[in-house]
Order: C-alpha cells, then sequence, then structure tokens
C-alpha cells in the first residue's frame, strides 16, 4: 500500500522518537516544578523554544507550544483580535474564504460573539492574494490580516512578504502548516506563524504559534500561567523537543528534498492530464507546494475514485482531513470558482517529504480508477 496523504498527517520520523524519549520515560519532571526533576524538564522545554525560535528567526519568549494546528490559529486570531478590541476598540479581520476550518470558524466566532467585521478577501481561480486586495481592505479599526503560507486542499504558495508589506502596520498572522518543510519559514516577516508538528515527522497533539512579543495576545487558556501567560497548562516537553527535532531535520532536507519531489509531481501531473480526459489541475500551476497534486474529474464521484484507488494499493484523499465526514463541496474549490458538482469530484495527492521513488504506478492506478468509476 502506498500513502499519498501526507497533508492530513505524516509517520513520526525515528529521529523524533528518539529524541522525545526519554521525556517520556526518566524525565518526567514538571517544567513548572522548582526541583531537580522539574528544572531538567524546564531546561528542555526552553531548550527545544531555542531552537525552533533560531529556525523561525524569532525570540525565544515568541514560541507558544500548542496541542496543533488548530489550536495554534485559534490562539493567532482570537487572541490578536481580542487584545485589539480591548486595547483600541478594533472589531475588524482581513482573511480569505479558502483558509483552514480553524481560521475561518475562528474569523465566524469573532463575527458572532464580539461583533467584528470580517472582510474574506477574492483569490483568482489559482488561489492568488492579490496584494492590492489586501492593502484596499485595511482600515483604522483592522485588529489582524490572515492569509495561509499555502493552501492545504490545492497546494497554492502566497507571497507572504508581499502580503505583509500590504498589511502596512496591522498585525500580519500566517498560517504555515502545510508549508513546513517544502518552504522557507524564515524571513516573511510575518508577526504570527503557525506550524504543526505531525505535518513534518512530528507527533500529533504538537504544534506551535510564533508571534513577536510586541503583538499584544490575549490567551484562550487561562490557569498558571505558563508560556509567560499567553497558554496555560502543563506543557509537553517531549512533544516541545520532538516538534524542534522536527523542524531541524525537515529544515536541513529542504532544498534538496522540495527540488526532487517536485520534478517527481510534476510527472504526475502531466501524467494524468495526459493519460485521463476528464482530469483538471486545479491550484496553481508552478505556485504550488512540491508535494501536491490536485485534481478534478468531471463526471465522476471523488470519494468513488478514491475507494478505486486504494483498491489499486494508491492511498489518498479528497481535500482537508479537518473536513472529513462533509457531504459540501470543498470551500476551497468553491473560492476558486469551480462549480459545487464538479468540486466533488476532487482527488489530492500529496507526497512525503523524502519520497524518491517514480510515480507512473501512481499515474496507471489513478486512470484505470476514473475509467472504472466512468464505465460504473
Amino acid at each position: 500500500m502506498l500513502y499519498l496523504d501526507n497533508a492530513a498527517t505524516t509517520p513520526v520520523r525515528p529521529e523524533v522518537l528518539e529524541a522525545m524519549a526519554p521525556y517520556l520515560t526518566g524525565e518526567f519532571g514538571n517544567p513548572s516544578s522548582h526541583h531537580t526533576y522539574g528544572e531538567r524538564a524546564a531546561g528542555a522545554l526552553e531548550d527545544a523554544r531555542a531552537r525552533i525560535a533560531a529556525l523561525l528567526g524569532m525570540r525565544r519568549g515568541d514560541i507558544v507550544f500548542t496541542s496543533g494546528g488548530t489550536e495554534a490559529n485559534n490562539l493567532a486570531l482570537k487572541g490578536i483580535a481580542v487584545a485589539a478590541l480591548l486595547d483600541r476598540g478594533a472589531r475588524h479581520i482581513v482573511t480569505t474564504p479558502m483558509e483552514h476550518e480553524s481560521v475561518l470558524r475562528s474569523a465566524e466566532y469573532l463575527e458572532r460573539v464580539h461583533g467584528f467585521d470580517v472582510t474574506r478577501l477574492p483569490v483568482d481561480g489559482s488561489g492568488i492574494v492579490d496584494p492590492d486586495d489586501v492593502a484596499s481592505a485595511v482600515r483604522a479599526d483592522t485588529a489582524l490580516v490572515s492569509i495561509a503560507y499555502a493552501n492545504n486542499e490545492v497546494g497554492t504558495v502566497q507571497d507572504i512578504p508581499a502580503l505583509r508589506a500590504a498589511a502596512g502596520r496591522v498585525p500580519f498572522h500566517t498560517d504555515a502548516v502545510q508549508a513546513a518543510g517544502w518552504l522557507p519559514l524564515s524571513g516573511l516577516g510575518a508577526d504570527a506563524l503557525t506550524v504543526a508538528g505531525h505535518k513534518l515527522g512530528a507527533p500529533k497533539g504538537t504544534g506551535l504559534l510564533a508571534v513577536r512579543g510586541r503583538v499584544p495576545l490575549e490567551p484562550l487558556l487561562h490557569g498558571g500561567g505558563q508560556e509567560r501567560g499567553r497558554r496555560s497548562g502543563t506543557e509537553s516537553v517531549a512533544g516541545a523537543v520532538a516538534l524542534a527535532t522536527a523542524l531541524e531535520l525537515a529544515e536541513a532536507e529542504r532544498e534538496s528534498n522540495a527540488a526532487r519531489v517536485a520534478a517527481l509531481r510534476d510527472e504526475l501531473i502531466a501524467g494524468v492530464l495526459a493519460r485521463v480526459p476528464a482530469a483538471t489541475l486545479t491550484g496553481h500551476p508552478s505556485r504550488r507546494l512540491p508535494g501536491t497534486a490536485s485534481f478534478t474529474f468531471a463526471g465522476t464521484s471523488g470519494e468513488a475514485v478514491l475507494l478505486e484507488l486504494e483498491r489499486r494499493g494508491v492511498v489518498s484523499s479528497s481535500g482537508s482531513a479537518c473536513a472529513a465526514g462533509s457531504t459540501d463541496p470543498s470551500h476551497v474549490l468553491l473560492a476558486l470558482g469551480i462549480d459545487p458538482e464538479v468540486a466533488q469530484t476532487a482527488v489530492r495527492i500529496t507526497l512525503a517529504h523524502g519520497h524518491a521513488t517514480p510515480l507512473g504506478p501512481v499515474v496507471d492506478a489513478i486512470a484505470a480508477s476514473v475509467a472504472a468509476v466512468h464505465g460504473s
């Protein structure tokens, strides 16, 4: 069985398991405890924080460990927006209609509960956001601009430095969950950035929000004041060590992996478009993640094609695992202007960072699966 759903999650790397193992066994101390066990745990936690900060080009105190990308995105939107509301009465957010569900639902919460006005910027047919639209949308009462670095369904990559510049003095957040391990994470200029560990070889339940100290942030979780008062709760030392290790490994391998996998992705895309008349590539043709190839197959059912693919030994998905079980068409594809009926034929192939084998057999499997569904 060939697993090609790496945008949903990745296996934990052996090096990561080795690095975190001591903090699941003998080094079990609570990092808030003032004794030898606690101090050793606190030292490991702060070492992981410093290593991550160096990779992101931020300060150690900017790193807030979370339970994953969803919590980090919630903290970014609600935390920054509510702090701006309390500080200067700001009640406006700028985002897009193709963000991850955790960003979209957080924006809806701020609308419903706190009376925020949310501007959802248009995107073009490939998912690109125009910096001029960001500049036009920003107002005196804008609390936050939040635009993902790379889309989790179609893989389109945004020009974050240009979008950040367009936001001016308004805090800018980017969801970099899918970009981590594929694209540079430093030098973007973002005021806040989200990473999830399970997308790059760390366990599920690990993540972070990197938010610059100058940006006011209202915590979501209240309690003992851990994470410098921005996220209470006893930290997972093992999770922090795992995340730091996974990020370091991914960054060391990033350029070589991205070049190799992008070439394989392009071969896959070319093969599918040549072999399957019903296939249409979704997302930007070149400004896309190295490991993402996403298609619609008009006249089929995406779920039926996925079942046929699995019968042929290939596991993939139709889109975001966070929306699994929904019968609605993908909000990302609808934002691109794709017809709802066609959007329900989507199939997403996402390669591992270390993928190195030719994808000809996958093209064969996709062609056979689409033909089987068409003929049924």
